[in-house]
């Protein structure tokens, strides 16, 4: 029984060493041969509804995620791929009414155009609009809680295009 169980051992770390796997995930499919640089457009506000500060905050995270996830060189124009677009909506909605008939949960909205053109393979070019929700308590203010959740959308958003434009899965 002893030589069973020594036998069995050593055929299973005989086959666990034998066979191994490696994965490796970078989180892009881009090829570097090819591509060296990617330019983005300041994206401006379309919507009827303002808050200012939003366009910077939108263009300094989408900049800081292809510096920080890819290997490209972030320029203002003439990249090998290329962002552009304009934020199209900002907009809030009452979501639910409480039982005294008033507003008890507010969404915002915010919804973005993005124009991709990649310049070493045209067929990937697009147009497409990217949106993200955040909901917060209608016993707050805007101004109190707009910063954070804006930010929150905007983080959102630019993950959609980065998946749509250079990861590809």
């Amino acid at each position: 029984m002893k030589t069973n169980t020594i036998t069995w051992s050593l055929l299973l770390v005989t086959v666990l060493t034998a066979c191994s796997v490696s994965y490796k995930f970078t989180g892009t499919s881009i090829d570097y041969t090819k591509t060296h640089s990617i330019s983005i457009d300041k994206f401006p506000i379309r919507a009827n509804y303002v808050w200012s500060p939003m366009e910077s905050m939108f263009y300094n995270s989408l900049s800081d995620e292809f510096a920080q996830k890819t290997k490209l060189k972030v320029l203002k124009r003439g990249g090998d791929l290329q962002l552009s677009g304009e934020i199209v909506e900002y907009s809030q909605t009452n979501k639910s009414i409480s039982s005294d008939g008033y507003s008890s949960l507010v969404q915002l909205k915010l919804s973005v155009n993005v124009r991709f053109v990649n310049n070493t393979k045209h067929e990937e070019d697009f147009e497409k609009r990217f949106s993200a929700t955040a909901d917060y308590d209608a016993k707050q203010q805007l101004a109190a809680v707009q910063e954070q959740l804006v930010q929150e959308m905007i983080d959102d958003i630019v993950d959609q295009i980065f998946n749509a434009t250079v990861a590809n899965w």
